[in-house]
């Protein structure tokens, strides 16, 4: 795990260089929860490290993790061997992972409302472009509903003050804005690099994303009110850890410090030769 420093521009360890990805915070700065690479199992902490917490165990692989709003629950997605991808709820002190619906079917990128009421996820066909669209989870009720104008969008993410939701297209060449009062969505900004791990800044303000262009690639962010893009971090010198979905994770921590997952991992071919009877 490594910080990016904007001052030296330099990536510096973070949390110790732990060798984890899918982090996040909770809103009150004290904890963090991580899934551990390679094995793909969740656990929290205090940012200091201590209070440590195994919370997930194999042969289930966790994957994007988000905190509820109070600092009690978290919500991520899970997936066991022959199985689909599963949004899971599970306390912060640890438990049994409670599903979140029934159906045997691809479940993603749990996010939650600003009040803590409501879960948002995605559902995402790589074929079926008719069937990836966005779902609600409200908890109080435990009823489940389709996000208006949903069709063909997956990967939400909730405005930290609850106003919006972000999300990518199917054919991943948009960046859609859904208006929560209006129930409108619209499309932010035009020619964007290809995006991945979408995060939206503390104040509101930009979503932030790992893009590339047939060209470079990098850490980007946009600028809600009049679409302004700018590069926060190039990826040209900094070999990143393929994660479970063919990407690398990126994300934010405190103070909106650009975090990703360094490959330092050790490759080597081998030759085998076998005498055969």
């Amino acid at each position: 795990m490594v910080r990016y420093d904007s001052k030296s521009g330099e990536f510096v360890p973070y949390l110790g260089g732990i060798s984890a990805g899918d982090v996040d915070f909770s809103q009150d700065g004290q904890w963090v929860t991580y899934v551990s690479y390679p094995e793909g199992t969740l656990w929290r902490s205090k940012l200091d490290g201590s209070a440590r917490l195994q919370l997930t165990y194999p042969p289930m692989y966790a994957a994007l993790a988000h905190w509820s709003p109070d600092g009690q629950q978290i919500a991520f997605s899970g997936a066991v061997p022959a199985k689909p991808w599963k949004v899971f709820l599970i306390s912060r002190d640890g438990g049994n992972p409670q599903a979140v619906t029934a159906d045997e079917i691809q479940e993603t990128d749990p996010t939650w409302s600003a009040d803590g009421k409501t879960l948002a996820f995605g559902h995402y066909q790589l074929l079926r472009a008719e069937q990836t669209f966005i779902e609600l989870f409200h908890l109080d009720t435990r009823q489940i509903s389709e996000l208006p104008g949903s069709r063909q969008v997956f990967a939400p993410r909730w405005s930290p003050d609850g106003r919006c939701i972000v999300a990518i297209s199917h054919d991943n060449q948009k960046l859609m804005l859904y208006d929560v009062k209006t129930e409108k969505w619209r499309q932010l900004g035009e020619k964007l690099p290809v995006f991945d791990y979408l995060t939206w800044s503390r104040d509101s303000a930009y979503v932030y994303f790992d893009g590339f262009t047939s060209a470079e690639s990098g850490f980007f962010r946009l600028r809600l009110s009049d679409a302004k893009l700018d590069k926060v971090a190039d990826f040209k010198n900094i070999p990143r850890f393929p994660d479970q979905f063919l990407g690398s994770w990126t994300g934010l921590g405190p103070g909106d410090a650009p975090l990703f997952s360094r490959d330092i991992s050790t490759n080597e071919i081998y030759s085998l030769d076998i005498d055969l009877p």
